[in-house]
């Protein structure tokens, strides 16, 4: 399984803050700054949501990750795009209302990496 990155800890205690749009999504150094401090496998595609896929010793262990993952996005009215197969789960992140990525996307992240068992 995958490791938390260096500053996640600090995202992971961050409140996941709702968008309310108008504002325009993160880019250049202020997203890459966010990324550094998430570390821990995250990938920015395209400019435009982050992504990291979960890997487990087989299928339940997987579903039992995805469904922590619900919660949380239930819990913080945040949700992600979760793909769940064989082993692995998939987590894709971005803000709709601004079509990319915000402070909120990355909070998410780290507080999904402490999810880990």
């Amino acid at each position: 399984m995958s490791s938390i990155g260096r500053g996640s800890g600090e995202l992971a205690s961050r409140e996941c803050a709702p968008c309310r749009g108008g504002v325009p999504p993160l880019a250049g150094p202020e997203l890459a700054g966010f990324l550094e401090q998430l570390g821990g496998g995250w990938q920015v595609v395209d400019g435009h949501h982050l992504e990291k896929e979960f890997r487990f010793r087989n299928f339940r262990e997987a579903l039992t990750f995805a469904n922590r993952v619900g919660g949380l996005a239930e819990s913080v009215n945040h949700h992600p795009d979760l793909l769940v197969a064989w082993g692995r789960v998939k987590v894709t992140v971005f803000t709709h209302k601004v079509a990319g990525l915000t402070e909120t996307d990355f909070v998410f992240a780290a507080k999904t990496d402490k999810l880990l068992p």
